[in-house]
């Protein structure tokens, strides 16, 4: 029998959580899946755990590499993968027993390149589920499907966020455009979301929350982020490129310039010494230009609160 769906999940050290994860994917309601698992050199008992779940799920396969990042790991699980449709999921977050039913339902129904589908955060501090409002800009989508970004509304870069496990792909989509993960430490998934955005001409939303994200579960990715501050950065441009050389960036520039601001300042904002004053420098003294916000008038900016912040680091 061949899978509906290949399931994808990069592994780094997530003994704590993987079988919450690894439950909720066997247990989904659409049964015709594989289960791609990459161990990328876990150092805890991940691979044991995997393993064992192996053993009892003829569904799950379990491939190891050498530490290289969930880019890297998921690129893996791609180059493995059979499935009519790819689900990327994270190993430290869980999902609702119908999610791949109702996403490969919507695909199947519009037709659809990807489908998006909505999320929250389950905060392990106080136990309780949290509904960001900016996970799936609803009010930026038309009331009709399928659609393509030129029938969104606002930024298209802000409709739906930059990482893939919320979304449900077309393998045939997905390889006719040859999209693959960077192979980097951060932001690894933004240029592979955000390209397939825009180069979609059919996309589906299932305005339900299916995926839920972990919070406070490890703080090594803001430990990472400090050591890789750059990665956003080489993000932005290498999704740039690409609009560039689909010839399309023309008709999205001002949406991906208001976006690099967006990104730039949040990336600032949220790192701690001395790696805030290393991105603040480079910003400042090249990055800032180099992404095209330098030079551009007040009213070009959507948001004019990150326009005075950037203007505030300016006089500095």
């Amino acid at each position: 029998m061949s899978a509906k769906v290949s399931v994808i999940i990069p592994v780094y050290n997530a003994q704590d959580y993987l079988r919450d994860c690894l439950d909720s994917i066997c247990q989904q309601t659409l049964t015709e899946i594989e289960i791609i698992c990459v161990d990328d050199g876990s150092s805890d008992d991940s691979l044991d755990i995997l393993k064992e779940y192996a053993q009892k799920d003829s569904r799950i396969q379990v491939i190891c590499q050498k530490n290289g990042g969930a880019g890297a790991a998921r690129n893996n699980g791609l180059h493995h993968a059979s499935g009519e449709f790819l689900s990327f999921l994270d190993a430290d977050d869980f999902f609702e027993s119908t999610m791949l039913e109702e996403a490969v339902s919507a695909a199947e129904q519009y037709e659809a390149d990807f489908v998006v589908f909505n999320s929250d955060q389950y905060h392990m501090d106080t136990r309780s589920f949290v509904k960001p409002h900016w996970v799936l800009r609803t009010e930026d989508i038309p009331p009709y499907m399928p659609f393509s970004h030129r029938q969104l509304t606002g930024n298209v870069f802000k409709t739906f966020v930059g990482w893939a496990w919320d979304k449900l792909y077309r393998r045939s989509f997905v390889l006719s455009h040859k999209l693959w993960f960077q192979e980097q430490r951060t932001t690894n998934d933004m240029l592979f979301v955000f390209s397939a955005l825009v180069l979609a001409k059919r996309i589906a939303v299932v305005n339900k929350v299916f995926a839920h994200q972990r919070k406070g579960s490890s703080e090594t990715l803001s430990v990472t982020r400090e050591k890789s501050w750059h990665c956003f950065h080489d993000a932005l441009l290498a999704l740039r490129q690409r609009m560039m050389d689909e010839g399309i960036f023309w008709e999205l520039e001002k949406d991906f310039i208001n976006y690099a601001l967006h990104f730039s300042l949040w990336n600032l904002n949220t790192l701690a010494e001395p790696s805030h004053s290393l991105l603040k420098e480079k910003l400042l003294q090249e990055w800032f230009t180099e992404l095209g916000i330098t030079g551009k008038p007040k009213e070009y900016f959507y948001n004019q609160t990150e326009y005075a912040q950037y203007l505030e680091l300016r006089k500095e």
